[in-house]
């Protein structure tokens, strides 16, 4: 079967946004624009938000956002609400836009790829994207892979941490802590552990290396005061390899190993992943 093309050309082929000559480009009322709740980026940095006022002020609105009506005339945002937050900061009355009559689901996949193509959003924000296409839509991770253009594995990465606790989860989405550290972290069993770490990593400004060496020597020794081996420094080369295994497979893995002999664990979260990662190991040639 063939794969399903990425939106690659942005969103005018899906939208069929026309040209700027269109009878269906119109001047709205910006008061009478509202935001979509289904809008993926909760946060909208203030510096570049006045940026793109500037330009604004200086030069319009360049790219059209794309609405879809209300009733009692109003319009609700289904693609650029960066750009009209930056028009009412400019002190723009009207605005261009394109207005499309769409089912809903249709709005709110067309509102979260946008998003997700112009790839300004914090990891959080894209996991959560990523989870509301799954559980909104109906659509499989694979599926989820195909409209965005990436391999299934980095979209189960990037919802493995919405499983983070909640104040990690802002941690990285302040960008206190990276994907990297977040990975790391995801190693860990408990969300007390988790949150230790993630304060360790952030107090100490460790890199992602460092939180992986961190984790690890938790993971082996979390615990364990009067252990013989709790001290033992853990094989790097034992943690280069889960690091390796985790990114190729899209979930977490353990390794015990001791003498040369030892086990690998992979860990599931869902049939879905079992199923994913059964299949994965299947077609692997060893």
């Amino acid at each position: 079967m063939a794969q399903r093309k990425a939106l690659g050309r942005g969103l005018s082929a899906l939208l069929g946004t026309p040209e700027p000559e269109s009878e269906q480009l119109r001047e709205i009322d910006i008061d009478r624009i509202m935001p979509n709740s289904q809008q993926p980026r909760k946060r909208f940095d203030d510096e570049t938000l006045t940026e793109l006022a500037n330009s604004i002020r200086a030069h319009g609105v360049i790219q059209p956002i794309v609405v879809q009506p209300l009733p009692d005339s109003f319009y609700q945002i289904i693609a650029g609400e960066r750009r009209w937050r930056a028009a009412q900061r400019a002190g723009l009355v009207r605005v261009p836009a394109v207005v499309r009559d769409m089912a809903v689901e249709s709005s709110l996949e067309i509102a979260l790829i946008e998003n997700l193509q112009r790839e300004d959003l914090n990891p959080i924000e894209e996991a959560q994207a990523y989870e509301k296409l799954i559980t909104d839509l109906g659509l499989t991770q694979e599926d989820v892979a195909n409209r965005v253009g990436k391999n299934r594995a980095t979209i189960t990465n990037m919802l493995r941490l919405l499983r983070l606790p909640a104040e990690v989860q802002l941690w990285i989405s302040e960008t206190k802590l990276s994907t990297g550290h977040a990975k790391a972290l995801l190693s860990l069993a408990s969300p007390d552990a988790i949150l230790d770490a993630a304060r360790k990593i952030i107090q100490s400004s460790l890199s992602v290396r460092q939180a992986e060496a961190l984790v690890s020597r938790m993971i082996h020794g979390y615990g364990k005061k009067d252990s013989s081996d709790a001290g033992v420094v853990p094989d790097p080369n034992v943690i280069a390899a889960i690091h390796t295994l985790e990114q190729a497979l899209g979930t977490k893995v353990t390794i015990q190993e001791s003498g040369g002999k030892g086990q690998i664990e992979l860990h599931f979260f869902s049939f879905e992943e079992m199923n994913r990662l059964y299949e994965g190991l299947l077609r692997t040639k060893f």
